[in-house]
C-alpha cells in the first residue's frame, strides 16, 4: 500500500508520531491523526431453485480472469446492503433481494491495506444474467464443483454458507 505524504485538511506534509498507543501518520502542520481504516466492500452469494452459486470473472485487475461472488467498493450514500444489491445489479444484471447476513471479513489488500467485506444470501431475484460492467463472464455452479475463486474472503462466505445452511 502505498503511503500518503500530504494532509488532506490543509495539504500538510504527514510525519509519524506515537499517538494513541501506536506509530501513526499525522500532519505536521495542522495536527490531525491521519487514521487507516479498510475500504468498506459487499458482495452476494445468489443461489438458484437448484442451489447452484452465481459466479461472475473478473475482467479488470486485481485477479483479473478468476472467478468470484459479484460485489464491490461501497460508495459513501450507500449502506451495505444497498452496495450488495448495486453490484448485483451493475455486474450480472440481476434485481436481487437480501434473504440475510452471510458475514462480515476483512480481506489484505496491496492497494487498500484491507478491505473490509460483508456478505449477502439472494435467493430471489429477477431479470437475465448478463456479464456487465467489470465482468467479462458470469455462471452458475454446482456447489460441489466450484472454480477456484480469486478472494479467499469470498470462499470464507462459501464456508459459512455450507457449514449453516447445507444439509
Amino acid at each position: 500500500m502505498q503511503k500518503k505524504k500530504f494532509c488532506p485538511f490543509c495539504a500538510g506534509s504527514l510525519v509519524e508520531h506515537f499517538t494513541e498507543g501506536r506509530m501513526r501518520s499525522c500532519c505536521g502542520s495542522c495536527g490531525k491523526i491521519m487514521y487507516e481504516n479498510p475500504i468498506p466492500a459487499a458482495c452476494t452469494l445468489v443461489l438458484n431453485q437448484e442451489n447452484h452459486l452465481l459466479l461472475v470473472k473478473r475482467g479488470v485487475p486485481p485477479k483479473e480472469g478468476e472467478w468470484c461472488l459479484p460485489g464491490g467498493f461501497m460508495e459513501l450514500e450507500e449502506g451495505p446492503e444497498e452496495t450488495a444489491l448495486r453490484e448485483l445489479k451493475e455486474e450480472t444484471g440481476l434485481q436481487g433481494k437480501i434473504d440475510r447476513l452471510i458475514g462480515v471479513t476483512a480481506h489484505p489488500s496491496a492497494m487498500y491495506g484491507a478491505v473490509l467485506i460483508t456478505g449477502f444470501l439472494v435467493r430471489s431475484f429477477s431479470g437475465s444474467p448478463v456479464s456487465g460492467d467489470d465482468a467479462e463472464d458470469i455462471a452458475f455452479f454446482p456447489m460441489d464443483r466450484l472454480p477456484p475463486l480469486a478472494f479467499d474472503s469470498h470462499m470464507r462466505f462459501v464456508r459459512i454458507y455450507r457449514d449453516l445452511y447445507m444439509p
